[in-house]
């Protein structure tokens, strides 16, 4: 852990659990306030990515005749313990990367 302090004031590994405690708002939030973090603007980023993916595809389950129920419960499921994953991790002051996400954050916090 981090004993450094985000620009917001919050301790780094504090400032990123709230990136995930939030889903997808927590990162946008943070997005918008961070101005010096790395750690924690990667974790808003991840935070976006992750949680707004999951969102749409529970949306297009919506469409889904007869197993789109099906696919919606299993993606819920699947986005809790992701978001427990992540608070976890966060907590920590680990800088874990979800497969795809947290790549596409990367990219992303190298453009910043």
């Amino acid at each position: 852990m981090s004993p450094i302090r985000s620009s917001t004031g919050i301790p780094d590994h504090i400032a990123a659990a709230l990136c995930y405690f939030f889903p997808f708002i927590g990162g946008i939030v943070f997005l918008a306030l961070e101005k010096r973090s790395r750690f924690v603007l990667f974790h808003a980023l991840q935070s976006l990515i992750a949680f707004g993916a999951l969102m749409i595809a529970h949306v297009l389950c919506g469409f889904i005749p007869l197993l789109g129920p099906l696919a919606a419960s299993l993606i819920s499921l699947c986005s809790f313990a992701v978001w427990l994953l992540m608070i976890y991790h966060a907590l920590g002051g680990r800088w874990y990367r979800l497969p795809w996400a947290g790549d596409i954050a990367e990219r992303q916090l190298r453009q910043l």
